[in-house]
């Protein structure tokens, strides 16, 4: 849908996935009246990285992500960033709910759904590692009800399609949590686009962002392609958002700010194997992460995941890793080298010198053969057919290549909220957990761009989201109270 809208609105927003969605019911909170522009190249909202058959749709908790709980030298885990990471978590759970019981949808159970949440280790190293996860973990409050496993016959309970015809002599443990959910983002992103369309927001589909620069008045001017029509304009803006994935970049580029200097792009494409088998399915109602293989970067964690979609329930397995020099699947080929710029070259040469095992992984990612990607399956199912699965294309996604305080170019596995010198100008890098962190991203951006009315907002974000400028894992009763709400209201499992 379309309008054409105002030239001179407060805010525009680039990209029509769920950050700028989150940051546009964020500001139908907090600023209502302020007139807001949403600017997405493709034909719907969540068509790349908030689609969900673009990602796993995890609900990023930190309650089976190994990745998140990494062994000390001693072999002792340091449970700080996974209970970061579901701290962030409840946020977005306290939002929905807000928005929910403002009328966002009938049923929750359109975007989140309970999944349990399942880590699964092999060998006595796998066992001993799992243990110590477990002891680390199961004290947090954010993870009460966490549960231990290396019993065999137990583990056939949880995870009966992994256990079929695996050795009784090979070595498995598990933790495993009934607090785990699945999203559908893609569903969410409309959600919210709809309701902020309805607001009075405008949503412009099908256009694309070409540059973006400072004009004289100190607004920033984007110019705007409208695809349908090939007619191009351009929208004179207070603040700017720019939430378009792996696009970001170029556009952040574009802006000339001094805050995106250094900052360089590498992409990562993603495939996963599908099976829509009812019987399989049915075997397999949780969401498994195992171990990356040594030497294996973060972002290969291995993952037999229950989908939710639309209504039906698959599974998927991956990810599998490959290359394109696209940062979006309807990018350019000319994406990465377009980005090298002068200020970023000797980032993106450092970040590729640091991490040679990477290109090696990759390289070997994309060479695999169809057999040997199947064996990665096999290691999780072993009684695993390939006429029962099928090779998807997940999303694209751009991990950020940054400068370290010795000015070397460091690969970053995570996301980054630049921000422009006067706060007038935002964008978001990187991947993963990305959406499930969506409100905590969007607050910071609120206390980053807008430090003179953050104060006069935090009554109504309070009210919105209850820990909002809390720690829930240092007030038990705050969160045995968030967490009551949010079950109840999402219709989560108790």
């Amino acid at each position: 849908m379309s309008t054409d809208g105002s030239a001179n609105p407060d805010v525009v927003l680039v990209g029509g996935g769920i950050m700028s969605a989150t940051l546009a019911a964020l500001l139908g909170i907090v600023a209502p009246d302020w007139t807001v522009e949403v600017f997405e190249a493709g034909s719907e909202v969540a068509g790349e990285s908030s689609g969900p058959w673009n990602n796993a749709g995890t609900g990023h908790s930190a309650l089976c992500e190994l990745n998140y709980t990494p062994a000390r030298p001693d072999g002792t885990v340091d449970p700080a960033k996974a209970v970061g990471i579901n701290e962030q978590f409840q946020v977005s759970r306290q939002f929905w709910s807000h928005l929910v019981r403002a009328g966002l949808t009938d049923s929750p159970k359109t975007f989140i759904t309970s999944v349990p949440h399942i880590s699964f280790v092999t060998g006595d190293d796998g066992h001993r590692y799992m243990r110590n996860r477990y002891e680390a973990l199961a004290p947090q409050p954010l993870f009460a009800g966490l549960e231990f496993s290396d019993d065999p016959a137990e583990l056939d309970s949880w995870v009966p399609l992994m256990m079929q015809q695996r050795s009784p002599r090979e070595t498995v443990a598990a933790t495993r949590s009934l607090a785990g959910t699945d999203v559908n983002f893609g569903a969410l992103t409309r959600l919210l686009t709809e309701s902020a369309v309805d607001r009075g927001v405008q949503l412009h589909l099908q256009h694309r962002v070409q540059r973006v620069r400072r004009d004289s008045a100190g607004r920033w001017a984007t110019t705007v392609k409208d695809l349908t029509t090939g007619r191009t304009r351009t929208v004179r803006s207070r603040f700017l958002f720019v939430g378009a994935g792996g696009g970001a970049l170029p556009l952040l580029q574009s802006a000339g700010i001094p805050e995106i200097r250094g900052f360089g792009g590498f992409p990562v494409s993603g495939q996963f194997l599908r099976t829509r088998n009812p019987e399989l399915v049915a075997q397999h109602q949780a969401k498994v992460y195992g171990q990356a293989k040594v030497g294996a970067p973060p972002m290969s964690v291995p993952h037999l995941d229950l989908r939710l979609i639309d209504g039906e329930q698959a599974l998927l397995f991956g990810p599998y890793a490959g290359f394109s020099p696209k940062f979006l699947k309807a990018g350019s080929m000319w994406d990465l080298p377009r980005s090298v710029r002068a200020g970023n070259l000797g980032s993106m040469l450092g970040a590729g010198w640091a991490n040679i095992p990477l290109t090696r992984y990759l390289i070997g990612q994309v060479l695999q053969s169809e057999k040997a990607r199947f064996r990665a399956l096999e290691e999780f199912v072993p009684t695993a057919e390939s006429d029962d699965w099928e090779l998807i294309t997940a999303g694209q996604r751009v991990q950020v290549i940054k400068q370290d305080e010795a000015g070397r170019g460091v690969l970053q596995f995570g996301t980054e909220l630049i921000v422009g010198g006067d706060g007038s100008i935002a964008g978001l890098l990187g991947a993963s957990p990305g959406a499930s962190t969506a409100t905590s991203a969007m607050l910071t951006l609120l206390e980053r761009c807008f430090p003179d009315r953050i104060d006069g907002w935090r009554p109504v974000l309070q009210e919105a989201i209850p820990s909002y400028g809390r720690k829930l894992s240092e007030e038990p009763e705050l969160l045995a109270e968030v967490r009551a709400d949010t079950t109840k209201t999402l219709e989560l499992q108790g």
